[in-house]
């Protein structure tokens, strides 16, 4: 960090509040993918409503950020920063309530191998998640960065899985077509959730340059 950087944060307001929301964000995000993942053993119904409630927590910190975005001048990243990171991180618990939705809609009665697998790559990025947002107060920089070589990983391994269930969902073995659209509408919404993961991720790497 340079002296420049040092003085400017100095005589910057105190203003935790920002980091407060992006890290409620971040614990919700994790909860979500928590909560979606008790469709192991519990019904669809029961899940869409763990999943829903979350949601709404989620949209009233995403409220109070833009309501603070409005009213406020200074802050301590961009604005377009704090909104975009904020945006993605309530993206990450809509897909999980999408995908909770898509169990419910299509009545799933249970999660197929690769959907458990999903579910387990979602909640593991986003407990890496929950636990990098923090180092944003703390300008632990490095910390971001290895964060999100983390969640790439995690990323990478989920597109492996996601590909390998549609190529099987595809092959000549499948021939219920509905069971084919259950099965993919929900595939589909896990795989974007575990995406939005690695969006948030890279925001967070560009930040570790831009401010480090």
């Amino acid at each position: 960090m340079s002296v420049l950087q040092g003085l400017v944060r100095f005589f910057l307001p105190r203003e935790g509040h920002w980091y407060d929301m992006l890290e409620e964000l971040g614990v919700l995000a994790h909860a979500a993918s928590k909560a979606l993942a008790t469709f192991k053993d519990q019904p669809a119904s029961k899940v869409r409503e763990a999943v829903q409630a979350i949601e709404h927590k989620a949209d009233d910190v995403v409220r109070r950020m833009e309501d603070a975005l409005a009213r406020t001048f200074v802050t301590p990243l961009d604005r377009e920063d704090l909104h975009r990171l904020t945006s993605e991180l309530d993206d990450i618990v809509d897909l999980c309530n999408l995908s909770a939705r898509a169990f419910n809609l299509y009545h799933l009665e249970k999660p197929t191998e690769a959907m458990v697998a999903l579910m387990d790559k979602l909640e593991a990025c986003t407990a890496i998640l929950a636990e990098e947002v923090p180092h944003l107060r703390k300008h632990a920089y490095t910390s971001l960065l290895e964060g999100g070589r983390r969640v790439r990983a995690i990323e990478k391994e989920a597109d492996s899985i996601y590909r390998q269930a549609i190529s099987h969902l595809f092959s000549e073995s499948h021939s219920d077509f509905r069971e084919m659209l259950r099965q993919k509408e929900a595939l589909d919404d896990l795989e974007a959730a575990v995406d939005y993961c690695d969006n948030v991720a890279d925001l967070l790497t560009n930040l570790a340059v831009k401010h480090g």
